[in-house]
């Protein structure tokens, strides 16, 4: 088994640390990683989300896209031999914007190693709202707009169809982020039925077959007081593994001391599937 860390961040991350990339894969050798791979927010559209203060924290400005790839191929560059370090995007799903997202990825195109796609945003009171910010905002803006968790989390997961489909033609690695990013808030919202969750993945399973993405085994949930636990389940991570869906460890480090963390339940969840 490879140590790779998947969906790592850096100092162009708006809602992270401004320590520099090489201090992220510094702390990655530090740990025995063989592989790094850097998956920073890209842009957004202009007025994706109806909160100007909010949408400054989400992800970098158009301007900066081209000095972030440069220093994630610097940091490549300066590691060769210590480090695979490999450049990437998380990649959001933009409902109905889809060609913002292929001009961005053309744009970036000869970089370019890895994508992750993710969904961090559904249709919502007023507009697009984040999935992932407060409970609150939550509460107010999604819950309040479809009446019931039973139906958020069918928007959601619909989402996550849409997102694993988009992803389908892209020529580089790619994987599904955070698949069950939606039970961030889990101990601070109504309580979401696991069976439903679970009828949800299982439908999920061939499409990931089909489109030729994997699976980005996120470990964040567990640094996050209202979840509590990995982002994937063990019985799904079977499931991809049995069906040929690669699974790739993801810490989501926005710090340099996060890179890594939770590697050693997901390596005993792997050992599991040996």
């Amino acid at each position: 088994m490879i140590k790779w860390d998947g969906h790592t961040h850096s100092q162009f991350c708006k809602h992270g640390s401004a320590s520099p990339l090489r201090e992220y894969a510094a702390r990655a050798v530090a740990l025995g990683f063989e592989r790094y791979t850097v998956t920073e927010h890209p842009p957004l559209p202009d007025g994706w989300i109806d909160d100007p203060a909010l949408t400054l924290e989400l992800a970098m400005n158009r301007s900066e896209l081209p000095a972030y790839l440069a220093e994630a191929s610097a940091v490549k560059r300066e590691f060769d031999g210590r480090l695979d370090v490999a450049v990437g995007l998380e990649m959001d799903y933009l409902y109905e914007s889809e060609p913002f997202t292929e001009d961005v990825l053309a744009e970036a195109a000869d970089a370019l190693e890895d994508v992750i796609v993710s969904v961090h945003y559904l249709p919502g009171r007023g507009g697009m709202r984040c999935i992932d910010y407060k409970p609150e905002d939550f509460q107010a803006n999604l819950l309040s707009y479809y009446g019931t968790m039973e139906k958020v989390v069918d928007a959601y997961y619909d989402h996550i169809e849409l997102a694993v489909a988009s992803a389908a033609g892209w020529r580089w690695r790619k994987r599904l982020g955070h698949v069950n990013l939606i039970e961030k808030f889990r101990t601070a919202l109504p309580p979401i039925d696991d069976a439903h969750v679970r009828a949800r993945l299982e439908r999920l399973l061939p499409r990931l077959v089909a489109c030729g993405v994997g699976i980005d085994v996120n470990t964040a949930g567990f640094r996050k007081p209202t979840c509590g636990k990995a982002y994937v389940p063990e019985w799904f991570m079977a499931e991809c593994a049995a069906r040929g869906v690669e699974l790739v460890f993801g810490s989501d480090a926005h710090r340099p001391d996060e890179v890594g963390s939770g590697w050693d339940w997901y390596a005993d969840a792997m050992r599991k599937l040996e």
